[in-house]
């Protein structure tokens, strides 16, 4: 087994604006010693990332860009109506969303290679917990609702098991996070076809939380939960993260 990690490019979404209409950057704004500053939205994915990059080019340059970390359904919809100068999104636009866009042509530019792992809180133990695809399918459809079932169990014969309840955390805001886990678990898990892929499912159990931040934050404070998280919000909060077949 190896430690799951589903590897996305995240993209930023650009709106170029029709010729002489100028509508799409109505957000920038230029500061009297000359510098423009940008505004931006969407995914909480590459946040840590960008925080970093845009403090960063800030201070080299002095422009300023305010970042808003919503999701990436949020960051889609913002571009859209062209109320930010980019989106930043973990799946591309559909056709349909691309036609919403009121400010001409979208551009997506691949910005960051990221990576989704499943995070739990069994504070009991300290070896990374094991799991096969179809593990974490019945976990998240609601069929597997107690960590030592004999399904885990079968999977991890020298934990001893908590007989506490799974607490599912999955997103409840339009999130390519959610889109890069249902796209994982449509393809190697033929029962999850059922539910489907896409930044919004029809969860059948568990807690909605916003942004990785927040299933990290509800993960992080309920024993027993279990959620999906870009690699670097695990880190940060010292998370375990479950070992894949």
């Amino acid at each position: 087994m190896k430690a799951l990690k589903l590897a996305v490019f995240v993209l930023f979404t650009v709106a170029c604006a029709k010729e002489g209409n100028n509508s799409s950057t109505a957000s920038s704004t230029s500061s009297s010693g000359g510098s423009v500053d940008l505004t931006g939205a969407g995914a909480t994915f590459p946040y840590p990332l960008y925080s970093k990059w845009f403090d960063e080019y800030a201070k080299a340059t002095g422009v300023k860009i305010n970042y808003q970390s919503i999701g990436s359904g949020g960051g889609i919809r913002q571009l859209s109506e062209g109320t930010v100068d980019f989106g930043a999104s973990d799946s591309p636009m559909s056709d349909a969303e691309l036609a919403k866009a009121k400010f001409g042509p979208v551009l997506h530019i691949p910005t960051v290679l990221g990576a989704v792992v499943i995070t739990y809180n069994i504070p009991a133990i300290s070896a990374p917990l094991q799991l096969t695809p179809q593990a974490i399918a019945d976990i998240f459809a609601g069929k597997i609702t107690k960590w030592n079932d004999a399904r885990i169990a079968s999977l991890n014969a020298d934990v001893s098991l908590p007989s506490s309840d799974i607490l599912v955390v999955h997103r409840s805001d339009g999130s390519g996070t959610t889109y890069i886990f249902t796209d994982y678990l449509n393809t190697a898990a033929p029962s999850w076809k059922a539910i489907g892929k896409g930044k919004e499912v029809n969860w059948p159990v568990g807690l909605g939380a916003k942004g990785n931040e927040g299933v990290a934050g509800q993960v992080k404070q309920t024993p027993g939960a279990i959620g999906y998280v870009e690699l670097a919000y695990a880190k940060q909060n010292f998370f375990k993260f479950c070992a894949l077949k």
